[in-house]
């Protein structure tokens, strides 16, 4: 398994060089529309060769989406820390109630009772 993981590391490195290879041809990047930039007195322009703009998209457009999605996600991760945290509260309760029972019992009899 790990040979094959290996294998497509390789062939994405392959593929990501020869699109960068391709691409290399100087873009012009503009921040705001022209007309919005002459208003606003600010006409800023990059310029990048194009390959560094596809992945700087992509990753960018993951960046996004992982943030979104956890943010998206906020509901159930509360509930399930609400849940561990009743679950805990709800073992040290039963281990007390449990320690109360058997207080006068033998102390042989009370931890086979605990463990089954």
């Amino acid at each position: 398994m790990r040979y094959i993981r290996y294998a497509f590391l390789a062939c994405l490195a392959i593929i990501l060089v020869s699109v960068a290879l391709a691409n290399r041809g100087a873009v012009t990047l503009q921040l705001l529309p022209v007309d919005l930039s002459i208003l606003l007195g600010m006409q800023e322009t990059l310029q990048l060769p194009l390959f560094i703009v596809i992945f700087g998209s992509i990753v960018a457009g993951l960046l996004i989406g992982f943030f979104w999605e956890w943010m998206r996600e906020y509901k159930q991760r509360a509930e399930a820390a609400r849940r561990q945290a009743e679950i805990k509260r709800l073992e040290r309760e039963l281990r007390r109630v449990k320690g109360e029972r058997d207080k006068g019992k033998d102390e042989v009899l009370a931890l086979l009772d605990q463990a089954g």
